[in-house]
């Protein structure tokens, strides 16, 4: 693909590096514009999680999943997901270190990470390049794949492996 499309573009006569250049210029600009999204979707996230809501939130859920036979120490990734890609890569690479990449723990978190979405980063970072105000129908469907993602990576690891 690196080597096809200036190939294909040269024989069209496209000025190959002009236009390199000028989409250069128009994502440096969408970079600047999303700056302020990104700065309060981080704010949010270090607010949620100094504030104790997530420890909070795992005090009262954790007993449930723990009846269903859930591994509760995935919880908090299927709630960091949607949030932050980095802060949930950081969690499953602790996860990993703590239990073992071949434990069930393990295998969930790392199925969780591969089949949900960072859903807030997404609707941020790509609603605010464009300028879109109204995205709830987008977060709805959004959030309502990532707790669809974070149940079947469950499902499929336990039966599979558990």
């Amino acid at each position: 693909m690196v080597t096809f499309i200036p190939l294909y573009a040269f024989t069209r006569k496209v000025p190959v590096y002009e236009s390199f250049v000028e989409g250069a210029k128009d994502g440096f600009g969408t970079a600047i514009s999303i700056i302020p999204h990104l700065v309060g979707m981080l704010v949010a996230i270090s607010v949620f999680r100094a504030s104790g809501a997530l420890d909070f939130l795992m005090g009262f859920v954790s007993p449930l999943m723990q009846g269903l036979g859930i591994p509760s120490e995935v919880l908090p990734l299927g709630l960091l997901r949607p949030l932050t890609g980095t802060g949930s890569l950081a969690y499953t690479t602790d996860l990993i270190r703590v239990h073992g990449p071949d434990s069930l723990i393990g295998m969930i978190a790392s199925t969780i990470q591969g089949s949900t979405d960072t859903t807030l980063y997404v609707l941020t970072v790509y609603f605010g390049a464009v300028g879109i105000r109204n995205g709830r129908y987008a977060l709805k469907v959004g959030l309502f794949s990532d707790i669809v993602g974070f149940i079947a990576a469950i499902a499929v690891c336990l039966l599979v492996f558990g």
